[in-house]
């Protein structure tokens, strides 16, 4: 399978720009600086994915906030100095948000309303018009998780607009294209779009999730002090994760698992890996991770046995985060295991 040269082995700057607790300045002129990405070169890693709402990006009537370009300039500056790629990710546009917390969005109304979509497109022009010289380091992931199952068709519709769209600004910037369900892996063969040599589809795994997301907050019907180790057996796994939302954590119930480890990585990666290689496109895991609750031998096995598979498949990754939002690698909860997590990561 072809590789994504540049982006084999990444990480995330979740909740800096994207996913923050309020609009505040010096959060977003302080959370991420030069001295981080020099951290993350220091640690091994060829790239950052970069994760952006729109709200940074431009006001709430559309005007473009060159504040928050410069975050992105700056971050692609240091990227720059370190040798490291770069890839930006819409983590949330105007009239669309994965987060389950806003339990009030409408998450299918943007995929059919030109209104929304247009000045998606819209900002999307910006972002490549800005950065147009410099994709040799720079890639751009149009969406971040599309939640309904029942968009497919309307994604794939949007997906070919954006593509034509940046292809005339951007011809040889590589696009990295996610399916429904989360992003989940199993869907990505039901992307149907335009092709050439530039396009990598992308997928996030934490499956099982139950393990990964163990006590999570934000997702529902999870109790607090939930807690489940790495491996069980699946059937174990398919218990507890019936109460959840089969498009977020459905892949456990795939009917050829037998058991936990590289095998069952390799299992729900198989139709993606297959897309991908009759496609002649690279693939790509833009998330994956262990949230700090999860005990830590647990965590270093789940890690080893996802890598295996990443490695021996060519599959590039960006893991799930830097720093906080309950996955930090830098944090003091991951501190008594971090040098060996750094080597497996």
């Amino acid at each position: 399978m072809k590789r994504f040269e540049g982006f084999m082995k990444g990480v995330n700057l979740g909740g800096w720009i994207s996913q923050f607790a309020t609009y505040d300045t010096k959060h977003f002129e302080t959370f991420i600086t030069k001295e981080d990405i020099d951290t993350i070169a220091s640690l091994g890693f060829d790239h950052v994915r970069v994760p952006v709402d729109y709200n940074v990006l431009q006001d709430e009537e559309g005007a473009i906030i060159e504040s928050g370009f410069t975050y992105l300039k700056n971050v692609l500056s240091w990227c720059r100095s370190k040798g490291l790629h770069m890839l930006i990710d819409l983590h949330e546009c105007y009239g669309y948000s994965f987060d389950p917390l806003k339990k009030d969005m409408d998450r299918e109304k943007f995929f059919y309303d030109e209104a929304l979509q247009k000045r998606f497109l819209d900002l999307w022009k910006v972002i490549a018009e800005t950065f147009r010289d410099d994709t040799d380091l720079v890639a751009f992931e149009p969406l971040n998780e599309v939640v309904s199952d029942r968009v497919v068709e309307a994604w794939n519709d949007l997906l070919a607009r954006y593509i034509h769209m940046m292809r005339e600004i951007v011809p040889k910037a590589y696009l990295i294209v996610g399916g429904v369900c989360y992003n989940n892996v199993l869907s990505v063969p039901l992307l149907k779009v335009p092709l050439d040599d530039h396009i990598v589809y992308n997928f996030h795994c934490y499956e099982p999730m139950v393990f990964t997301h163990q006590g999570a907050y934000w997702i529902e019907q999870m109790p607090a002090d939930f807690r489940i180790a790495y491996p069980e057996d699946v059937d174990t796994y398919r218990k507890y994760s019936k109460v959840y939302d089969p498009n977020l954590a459905g892949a456990v119930f795939k009917d050829d698992l037998k058991e936990l480890g590289p095998t069952f990585f390799e299992g729900i990666f198989a139709p993606a890996i297959e897309a991908a290689e009759r496609d002649n496109v690279s693939l790509y895991c833009g998330e994956y991770g262990v949230i700090d609750l999860a005990e830590n031998t647990s965590k270093l096995r789940w890690l080893k046995d996802i890598h295996s598979v990443f490695e021996k498949y060519g599959i590039g990754h960006a893991l799930w985060n830097y720093k906080e939002k309950d996955f930090g690698l830098v944090d003091d909860s991951f501190a008594s295991i971090k040098e060996e997590f750094i080597k497996i990561v």
